[in-house]
């Protein structure tokens, strides 16, 4: 069998083993997604087009970040649990194929959120998009970021510690992150930090290409973001390899 064809029957199982559980998750990220856009407003009195323009291009980085670094995790966890990763051990397809096919679904469910979070964004308060010819681009590279980390420590580590580690990640994501609001508030070391850890450059790169007129990212953010995803599909087919 062809490559192509290993991918496909790949894909059909990873996707109807998790079919119920993948549309649960589409509809929470829709949720979410909307609930940064606007929940968040009532913690601000009066904001800004500037406040409102970070929590509109900020909702889709939290989403792949969602997915990738927290949801993801927990599903390998059960996998590895149930004996369902031995399983996959056992399948005579290239690692690659398997961690592709995986990538595709995850990436899939992001869309509806991403999209319903935009427009209610745009529909409600004005933000003020200028959408780049870069936001497909920019979407694949931190969905394969988020996700190939997400990966990378999930396969690593022993269930119970990459769910602490995903727990972890949600709520530095939300509240230590400067995703839905600039870098400068976060205190020096918090900022260094950032600088070397993915999130930062993930929100880069969605406001550069959301609002082009208003934010802009430069190549360290790409490269950090391609060494990450580097890093961590790199690790996962190491270790799907093991014996």
């Amino acid at each position: 069998m062809t490559t192509l064809s290993h991918y496909k029957y790949v894909f059909q199982m990873q996707f109807l083993r998790n079919a119920g559980f993948l549309v649960v998750m589409m509809l929470i990220h829709i949720l979410i997604s909307i609930g940064i856009v606007i929940g968040f407003t009532y913690l601000i009195p009066n904001p800004d087009t500037s406040t409102i323009l970070f929590l509109a291009t900020g909702a889709p980085t939290i989403i792949l970040i969602f997915t990738g670094l927290v949801v993801l995790p927990q599903q390998v966890g059960t996998a590895k649990t149930d004996g369902y990763m031995e399983f996959m051990r056992t399948w005579s397809v290239k690692r690659s194929v398997i961690l592709g096919a995986d990538t595709a679904i995850w990436l899939l469910i992001t869309i509806p959120g991403i999209i319903v979070s935009s427009f209610v964004a745009h529909l409600m308060f004005h933000p003020g998009y200028d959408i780049s010819w870069t936001i497909i681009p920019a979407l694949l590279m931190i969905a394969l970021t988020s996700i190939g980390v997400g990966y990378g420590f999930s396969y690593l580590l022993p269930p119970a510690a990459s769910l602490g580690i995903s727990q972890v990640v949600v709520f530095g994501a939300l509240m230590f992150s400067p995703v839905n609001f600039p870098m400068e508030r976060l205190p020096g070391w918090l900022q260094a930090l950032h600088e070397v850890l993915p999130i930062y450059s993930m929100a880069e790169v969605m406001r550069a290409s959301l609002a082009a007129s208003a934010f802009d990212a430069n190549m360290g953010n790409y490269i950090n973001l391609l060494i990450w995803c580097v890093l961590g599909y790199g690790g996962a087919i190491v270790i799907l390899n093991r014996k």
